[in-house]
Order: structure tokens, then sequence, then C-alpha cells
């Protein structure tokens, strides 16, 4: 099962550069989601896969009365969902208003709204700025 899934991030993380490597800044994103979940995936594996029992400790027992499954991928992954999930809200939230303002999410076409480079900036004696 451990190789399956691991072909299984192979294609995940393939997928994830062919869209990270689009102009479109919305298939940017979706390869990047997709690339935390490979990720995740990838963690999820190390963590050994078994069909052991969840890591509870029944009351009144010091230890788990016999084998337990890792809780320590579960927790990573759990955190790294949430933080996944924050990251794509914010992520969508910066692209719904750039499109709002440029009306394109082609990144070729939002570097053209940057100010051209205008050379140094010179502060004189009276505080002001001016450009050279």
């Amino acid at each position: 099962m451990e190789i399956v899934l691991a072909l299984l991030v192979g294609v995940l993380v393939a997928a994830s550069v062919y869209q990270m490597l689009a102009r479109n800044m919305l298939r940017f994103v979706f390869g990047l989601i997709l690339l935390s979940n490979a990720a995740n995936l990838t963690i999820f594996v190390a963590g050994r896969l078994t069909r052991a029992a969840p890591p509870l400790v029944p009351e009144g027992m010091l230890t788990p009365a016999g084998p337990i499954a890792n809780a320590l991928p579960q927790a990573l992954i759990l955190t790294a969902i949430v933080i996944g999930f924050g990251l794509l809200a914010f992520a969508l939230a910066l692209m719904f208003r750039g499109y709002q303002e440029l009306g394109t999410l082609d990144s070729d076409a939002m570097r053209h709204a940057e100010p051209d480079d205008v050379g140094p900036t010179e502060v004189r004696q009276d505080g002001e700025t001016a450009r050279s």
C-alpha cells in the first residue's frame, strides 16, 4: 500500500508543478494546494500505515493496552490542513481583489501594472525626496 501511495504522491507533485508553471494565478494557487496535499500524504505515509487501534489511553491506565497508531503524523497533517485552508482563503481573496483592480489573472499582464523603474531616490536637505 505504501508503494501505491508513494506513486500517488509523485503524480500529485508532478501535477502541482505543471499547474504552478502556468501564467494564470488561479492555476498557480490550485497547484500550490495540490502540492500541500502531496506533502500531507507524504507525512502520512512516513508515519507507517497500520491497522492498529487509535492512540487513546483507557481510563485508569497509564499506557495503551496494545499496539496503537502513531499520533504525531496525524497531528501534523491536521495542522497542515488548517494552515493550507487559511492560505487558500487568503490567496483567493487576494486574487479576487487583483482581478477587480486589473481585470486579469495573467501574471505577465499583472507585471505591466507595476510602476516603471525611474531610478534612485535622493533625499534633499529640506527632507523631501527627488528622483534623479
